[in-house]
């Protein structure tokens, strides 16, 4: 067996996702890439340009990952996503909690990272609320509530609940050969329709769009295939150097990670609390942001105004941090990351997500 220097991998693997996730950071900084906002713009204005950048995301994310899944380097099996047991309820209602949540807070996780960045305090106080729910909802008293409501109503598969795993065996294809058609197929369709429309082909919406998306199938790349070691020389177990869990490969995600980053900073000097892939993308995308709001001159310190938006950032912050761990994601992690792959419940999430979007902005609007 060839002799693998774990150390060095892991930090090729941390500084990968670093750079990869800055770029993320700095590009949602010039592109403006919100879901909250491209939701907001239909319902508010009747515009489609953000919702085609990020349709744009999902497309090149889809053809990136199943592509690396037809060429056998990453399996959907082996994330979060695609597990056999098919959690709907708490899809449907974390991702509602979240949608709804995103839209009190100005902004769903990734944004209100990029916020940071650009000077943004009430964003600083959403992340280390949201955080904290996410944590409880982790470990916590809403852990327990979670595991003993929404989670113990599932559906057990008897494969993966991503669509080639799904379909393989009724089809008598090979899983990979299937992923390929179908995410190539998928991908290439919500490309189609990101560009019939002048709107979808403007600089910003290519830029932000594509540049999203690789950094979607990037991120797994590294996880999946940089940081995959067959054969644990200390523990002869397969094993995905970098990631939370090292028995499976991480997809970028903003929800958990946040809650994992405070428990970092918080608890530095016990040992057993390491930099994983989840955490240096938080602070990646922070840093990106606020390096290109620097040199574009954006960069801007910006407060409450008053105490019923302080109140409203507060309640969306924990609605984010609960719903998105009983969702197992957020707008990037299950609706880049997951619906990437494929998997039902990302795409179950990600209409729940979107639903309580439209629902919180209608009830903006009502309150006016």
């Amino acid at each position: 067996m060839q002799d693998i220097d774990m150390a060095a991998l892991g930090h090729q693997v941390l500084w990968a996702a670093f750079a990869l996730s800055f770029v993320l950071g700095a590009i949602a900084q010039r592109t403006h890439f919100c879901t909250m906002g491209a939701v907001a713009d239909i319902v508010n204005m009747g515009s489609w340009a953000r919702m085609r950048m990020w349709v744009l995301a999902i497309g090149v994310a889809m053809i990136g990952f199943n592509a690396m899944v037809a060429m056998g380097w990453l399996d959907a099996g082996k994330t979060i996503y695609a597990a056999p047991k098919l959690l709907w309820l708490s899809n449907i209602v974390g991702g509602f909690m979240f949608g709804f949540g995103m839209v009190m807070a100005s902004g769903c996780g990734s944004k209100t990272l990029v916020r940071i960045g650009a000077g943004n305090l009430k964003s600083l106080l959403v992340f280390i609320v949201m955080g904290i729910a996410a944590f409880a909802t982790l470990k916590g008293i809403t852990a327990v509530l979670r595991v003993n409501t929404v989670d113990a109503v599932s559906a057990q598969l008897s494969t993966g609940q991503d669509l080639p795993s799904l379909l393989a065996p009724a089809l008598s294809v090979q899983k990979a050969q299937l992923a390929l058609w179908i995410g190539g197929a998928l991908g290439l369709g919500l490309i189609a329709w990101v560009l019939a429309r002048a709107e979808g082909r403007s600089a910003d919406v290519l830029v932000g769009g594509i540049v999203t998306g690789l950094v979607i199938a990037g991120i797994f790349w590294v996880s999946g295939v940089l940081g995959h070691v067959a054969e644990d020389p200390s523990t002869l177990e397969e094993v995905f150097v970098g990631s939370n869990s090292p028995q499976r490969m991480d997809g970028l995600s903003f929800v958990a990670p946040m809650a994992f980053a405070l428990d970092w900073l918080m608890f530095f000097s016990d040992k057993s609390k390491v930099l994983t892939i989840p955490i240096v993308s938080v602070l990646g995308v922070v840093l990106g942001s606020g390096v290109y709001a620097v040199a574009s001159k954006a960069f801007r310190w910006e407060g409450f105004r008053t105490v019923d938006d302080m109140a409203q950032h507060l309640i969306g912050a924990v609605l984010m941090g609960v719903g998105g761990v009983v969702a197992l994601g957020c707008t990037i992690g299950q609706g880049l990351s997951g619906v990437a792959t494929l998997s039902i419940g990302s795409f179950i999430t990600l209409a729940a997500i979107i639903l309580g979007a439209v629902a919180s902005l209608r009830w903006q609007l009502s309150h006016l």
